[in-house]
């Protein structure tokens, strides 16, 4: 199960390979890829039936009864057409550019990268740190973090999936804002070979390489909430690490399962091993033949993992179990707080917790992070009834909300509501009540208590 063989292409379990494969389907080359094409007619279908529909609304509203000599009809259907031309021209413009150079085939000879290699980071940083002292990578003895989210370019297929979305960057950018922590939020893919659970990866490197101000990146999923306004990541812990992951030792050593760790929610150094990692890590993930082989023997080597294609957080267990000795000294398991917890145990405890416990603790009591795996609000499916995942994301949400609230005088009226109600009056000596409750002046349980 040896990482040594990722660059064989036969398909004989004995390695994940790394080239990018052309299907064996005999397809000569043409100027634009088949699942363009395919793109493309379907794109044409949707204007054919648009069009139809529209040309239907046209001559009702043009002869229908009450409308015979009313100017009112003609201004109606003036702004038809014009809403359809934009309408149109949304949906041309996911089509094919026609100044976009024609796609090339993958070279199934050539491993595949997430750019050109680079050798010397670490001292190249150095000396861009020392040349620009205005961007320092320590800022009041505290290492500069980049916390980084993101979400698909098109709307959600559930409607409401994209009101959760909204909910999910507030909750992220009030984390930020209390702490300190610069933020990102990425809706392009940077790279069409890696979509899906691996577009984190040539986003994670750009940033590193276009930030050498940034001590950490820290990427965290859409679906994942902070529920511990209070806690901190201690750092200090991690000196002699260069990533920081949710998970378990023997799960991953001893029983090789494939939720051994999560990559919901992780930090990354910003060095040469990162970079490193990252370019043993991205070859397992391009989509096609080379993804669909690489699930397969995941599948047959990480315990309980179902046979669907390669993600990214199994190929990074495969990875880190097969190659333990190159990468696993700067790895840090981390569990002695919730840097992921998963959902499903936690939201319904939210009250039991209010109750004994306070914010600042960051693990069972009073989770850190809350990651809805399994939900798909902003998908067409998922792995639980999609009613159960957005009532438990509302929870989460006002659970964390109300700790921000909570310095306004201000809480949700119940955690299934968007309501909020007052909870001290206004005052003539405000900065009392800031120097009572406001967050930032709350003791940071994570860097004493762990």
């Amino acid at each position: 199960m040896g990482v040594d063989n990722f660059t064989a292409q036969k398909r004989t379990g004995a390695g994940i390979p790394t080239t990018n494969g052309r299907p064996a389907t005999g397809r000569p080359f043409s100027g634009l890829p088949r699942g363009r094409q395919i793109h493309k007619t379907f794109n044409n279908i949707k204007i054919t039936i648009l069009c139809g529909f529209v040309t239907i609304l046209v001559l009702r509203g043009t002869i229908g009864v009450g409308n015979l000599g009313g100017s009112g009809g003609d201004i109606e259907n003036q702004n038809l057409i014009e809403e359809t031309n934009r309408i149109l021209a949304e949906i041309r413009s996911d089509g094919a550019d026609p100044d976009d150079p024609a796609e090339s085939e993958i070279n199934p000879n050539v491993t595949y990268t997430l750019g050109p290699k680079i050798a010397n980071w670490n001292e190249e940083r150095k000396v861009w740190l020392d040349q620009n002292p205005e961007f320092p990578n320590f800022v009041n003895g505290k290492a500069r973090i980049l916390l980084v989210t993101g979400s698909p370019p098109n709307p959600c297929d559930n409607p409401i999936g994209d009101h959760y979305l909204l909910k999910s960057i507030k909750n992220k950018i009030d984390y930020c804002r209390i702490h300190g922590i610069e933020i990102v939020y990425n809706m392009a893919h940077l790279d069409k070979e890696l979509a899906g659970y691996w577009a984190k990866l040539p986003l994670i490197r750009r940033l590193m390489l276009s930030h050498p101000e940034v001590e950490w990146i820290w990427w965290m999923d859409s679906d994942a909430l902070f529920t511990d306004m209070v806690f901190e990541i201690p750092l200090s812990k991690y000196d002699n690490y260069n990533l920081v992951v949710h998970g378990y030792p023997d799960l991953m050593f001893n029983q090789k399962s494939w939720i051994a760790l999560n990559t919901g929610s992780f930090l990354f150094r910003n060095c040469q091993w990162s970079l490193d990692l990252l370019d043993a890590w991205a070859p397992m993930g391009p989509k096609g033949p080379i993804r669909e082989e690489a699930g397969r023997i995941l599948t047959a080597n990480l315990k309980g993992r179902p046979a669907f294609e390669a993600d990214d957080q199994s190929a990074l267990i495969y990875l880190l179990i097969s190659k333990k000795d190159k990468w696993m000294d700067k790895v840090f398991l981390e569990n002695a707080y919730y840097l992921h917890g998963y959902w499903a145990g936690l939201v319904d405890r939210y009250e039991e917790m209010i109750e004994k416990y306070h914010p600042g603790l960051g693990d069972e009591r009073w989770p850190f992070v809350t990651h809805f795996v399994g939900c798909k609000p902003c998908g067409s499916y998922g792995d639980y009834p999609v009613e159960k995942c957005l009532r438990s994301m509302e929870r989460a949400f006002n659970f964390a909300d109300n700790q921000v609230l909570k310095l306004y005088g201000f809480r949700h009226r119940g955690l299934l509501s968007p309501k909020i109600k007052r909870i001290r009056n206004e005052t003539a000596t405000p900065l009392e009540f800031v120097d009572q409750f406001d967050i930032r002046r709350q003791p940071v349980h994570g860097e004493h208590s762990l």
